[in-house]
């Protein structure tokens, strides 16, 4: 009963921040953004308007099934869109509960909250959207993707992948306890291993990761325990489907060898030990596929800086983690990598700050949410321009001669002493001195 309060609570958390900042900065958001015209435009006004997008299909994910589902809906919210909450079958508990629960706070001619499974998610797709915001797969996002673009409808995809964690060289005693506590946490406190931010895999050299498995071993007893049966504050794999494909990752032979650490399993509560692996043979499935579970591969390289070219040989991950006190490793995987975020000397807490966008890239996902950027994802910025009928440039009109192509010309540059010498009739003779 513990660790189920302490899960809702991180996920009511995410979401009481949430909507206390969209209604903190909602007006603010709202309000119509002036930008100052250009000269050439006089007497003109310019502004960009935020309005809803419209309708909006949101398809909540069962691995933290309240706050990835009432999060999105927040920002769809502030925008102004009225919204179908399509929630996920795999967390029926929490979906009962939203869908008793919403109707009574909020209006359901706005908010329609839908249960289900994949033929309700198939029919809510041959319909025609304004915006559909999709967390999950990647698998299940091409399948959204591909129905969106029957009507030409916007997606934001919320994907995973395979997020690696970089692991430097630590010489302070402090760090390493403190980076070993985070990669544990990033691996294991995220549902088990079972979230699109966690920690997929780690990078590390190889005379340093006899440290990095002792002290990990020894995070992983103090979090969790060491006897399968009796682990504590660990979540269950969500389902036997699941269970299945994360203990099939263990069944490959060489995969199975190079288990260091765990490698458990209780079939009858779907639950598998916290496990280490070393090396495992990078064309296993587990070094092809996400993992998603509580399976950690630790690959070893000659060199740390060899992890940016490692990353680069793979898909773009929603999230990679470094843990480094090096400047100069720290600028080449900024400027050498791509992936949704970077985080530094952490792991996942990137995920709760609303400062920051929130979204993947290529197949890790696109589109952006959290905070503000969940209000734009749910906006279309109208471009309005006010102009007056005061003054009026006859060089727009035709016809043609070289006077107004040399208006036309200059305008576009900006080029407004160009434009009072070409009017005043002193363009050429200003162009003829220059010449000589």
């Amino acid at each position: 009963m513990t660790k189920r309060l302490v899960f809702l609570s991180f996920q009511v958390g995410v979401v009481k921040k949430s909507a206390t900042n969209a209604l903190r900065c909602v007006e603010k958001w709202m309000a119509p953004q002036k930008g100052r015209m250009p000269l050439v435009f006089f007497p003109a006004r310019g502004a960009v308007v935020s309005e809803p997008l419209g309708v909006v299909l949101i398809f909540a994910s069962w691995n933290f099934p309240i706050s990835l589902a009432l999060d999105p809906v927040i920002g769809a919210i502030s925008a102004g869109n009225t919204i179908v909450l399509k929630l996920s079958d795999l967390a029926p508990k929490c979906s009962s509960f939203l869908v008793n629960t919403i109707p009574l706070y909020l209006d359901p001619e706005a908010i329609k909250v839908v249960e289900g499974g994949k033929e309700v998610a198939e029919q809510l797709l041959q319909l025609k959207w304004d915006k559909i915001f999709f967390t999950g797969s990647p698998q299940v996002g091409r399948l959204i993707m591909s129905a969106a673009a029957k009507h030409l409808t916007p997606v934001t995809l919320e994907l995973g992948g395979k997020c690696p964690t970089i692991f430097d060289t630590l010489s302070n005693s402090s760090d390493l306890q403190v980076a070993v506590k985070r990669v544990a946490g990033g691996k294991w406190g995220s549902c088990n291993g079972q979230a699109c931010i966690g920690i997929d895999y780690v990078l590390v050299e190889t005379q340093f990761a006899p440290v990095l498995i002792e002290l990990l071993k020894k995070y992983i007893k103090k979090f969790h325990g060491e006897n399968l049966k009796t682990l504590k504050n660990l979540a269950r794999i969500v389902n036997k489907h699941h269970f299945d494909r994360v203990h099939n990752l263990l069944k490959d032979p060489k995969v199975a060898a190079a288990v260091v650490y765990g490698g458990s399993v209780d079939e009858k509560n779907m639950a598998i030990e916290p496990t280490i692996l070393l090396n495992p043979p990078l064309d296993a499935d587990i070094m092809t596929e996400e993992i998603f579970g509580p399976l950690l591969p630790i690959i070893t390289l000659n060199n740390i800086e060899e992890s940016i070219q490692f990353i680069n040989s793979r898909p773009k991950p929603l999230a990679i983690y470094a843990f480094t006190k090096n400047e100069s490793l720290k600028e080449k995987i900024l400027q050498e990598t791509s992936s949704g975020s970077l985080t530094f000397n952490d792991a996942v807490i990137q995920f709760i700050c609303d400062i920051l966008p929130f979204g993947g890239v290529g197949q890790s996902g696109h589109g952006r949410y959290h905070g503000k950027y969940s209000f734009d994802t749910f906006s279309h910025e109208k471009a309005v321009l006010h102009r007056s009928f005061l003054i009026e440039l006859e060089p727009r009109y035709p016809p043609w001669n070289d006077f107004k192509m040399e208006f036309v010309s200059l305008a576009y540059d900006y080029n407004y002493v160009g434009l009072i010498l070409l009017l005043l009739g002193l363009r050429r003779i200003f162009r003829t001195n220059r010449r000589q």
